[in-house]
Parts: structure tokens; sequence; C-alpha cells
């Protein structure tokens, strides 16, 4: 799938001078990115929830960004075990979610896949794909929701997967933020470690009466598919992308 989102490109640029000087705190990259709790309302545990009610205008764009503490693990490839060397690179992580419109509209939002969806037209969620860098400031990949189309969209599961390295969750920490306007932030944060799944399903988002209510799960699972069934989405997938 192509992205398609033009026009998101640049809402984001726009929106990254905002996130740096949020109640996120000081950024570090991509995998230093440290909250402030005065600023931000963290939910930190499972069960953890936020009613966010809805706002007279519709909402500004919802931008939802990554971060995690950085970590090296070794890299087992070819070229390590040919030169009998120990070399180390970054986990890399990523973000996605699935997601359900008001008509039963359903998919899947990642950067494996090339499912950046569309900002514009449905499903009105954008991601902006991975940089694999975690060099720059500010978040290593963000999804950014078209706020005016909120009323459109019935609930998001937002998940983080590890596409490189070992699942040393305890260690990396990772934590999804949700930048609201008007709202303060909301942090997410993993309430419990499973290293033996490679994947998160870290909060989610449901549309009440067009306000927010965002949902701490912090629940892990083996693979795409075993997430999905877990919350009733009922995509077909292959290994980890979704079907056509």
């Amino acid at each position: 799938m192509s992205r398609n989102g033009n026009s998101a490109d640049s809402l984001i640029k726009a929106t990254e001078s905002r996130a740096k000087f949020s109640g996120h705190g000081t950024a570090k990259g991509a995998q230093g990115f440290s909250s402030e709790e005065a600023t931000s309302t963290v939910l930190a545990r499972t069960g953890d929830t936020e009613i966010i009610n809805p706002q007279e205008h519709s909402y500004e764009d919802i931008r939802i960004g990554l971060s995690w503490d950085e970590m090296l693990v070794e890299n087992k490839s070819f070229p390590s075990k040919l030169f009998k060397k120990h070399f180390y690179k970054p986990v890399d992580l990523d973000l996605g979610c699935l997601y359900e419109l008001q008509d039963g509209t359903r998919g899947v939002i990642q950067a494996f896949g090339d499912s950046y969806g569309a900002y514009d037209s449905a499903p009105y969620i954008f991601h902006s794909g991975d940089e694999r860098t975690g060099e720059s400031e500010g978040d290593d990949e963000s999804i950014l929701i078209n706020g005016k189309h909120w009323p459109d969209i019935k609930r998001i599961l937002l998940y983080v997967y590890i596409y490189d390295g070992a699942p040393h969750w305890a260690s990396i920490r990772p934590r999804i933020f949700i930048d609201v306007p008007g709202e303060k932030d909301m942090e997410a944060r993993l309430g419990v470690a499973d290293s033996s799944c490679v994947i998160c399903a870290v909060a989610g988002i449901e549309n009440v009466r067009n306000g927010m209510k965002i949902t701490n799960y912090t629940e892990y699972f083996h693979g795409h598919n075993g997430m999905d069934r877990a919350f009733g989405f009922g995509i077909r997938w292959n290994d980890g992308q979704k079907e056509s």
C-alpha cells in the first residue's frame, strides 16, 4: 500500500515543534523521551482509564507517539557469525494500531507492510513511517488522527511490536504518548512485562458520545493474529501483514 497523506506529512512536521515543548518533557531522541508527570496524565497500570470530554468545535489533530529506553542487543546476523564477532545494535520498536470505524470498517495501520492509512479520507488515521534511526529529536514515528473526523471512528487499539531485537520489555520500557490539543498529555506505560512475546497491546481509545475513553491494556501476544482475536477486530493476517 502506498502512502496516502501529503497533507498529513506537513501536519506532522508542524506538530514536531509542539511535541518538543509539550508536557512530554525533554526530548533526547526516540529512545530517550522522558515525561514530566506534573504536566501529563500517566496511565501506569493495567486497567487505568482516563476520560476526555467532547470538544465544542471538534478536536484538533490528535498525535500519538512512541518512545522507549535505549538498549543494545546482540546482532546474530550471518556476518556476525562468519567473523565470529559480537556486534550489537539498538532494539527497534514499531508503533501500530487496529481501528474500527462507525460504519463497521476495520483495518490496521503500521509501517510494516506499508499500511500507512490516510489522513483526508477514511480511516482518517495516518502513520508517519518508520525512520529506524532513533537519532532525531522527538518520536521516531507517530500516528496522526484527523480530529475533525473523530466522530467517524469507533475505536482504536494502540500496540507496540519488536521489529528487531529480543523482547526485553522491562528494560526498554516503551511508552505511548497521546497528545490531544487542549488537554493534558496522556502517557500509557507497560504495567507488566512478558519477554516471551513480541507484541503488546498497550492502550485503547474508544469513542464515547464523541468524547474519548483511554484505557491501559498492557496485554502481550506472540503475534498480530492472537492480539486481533483477543480484541475482536476480525482481520485476516499473514505473518504480521493484513491479507488483501
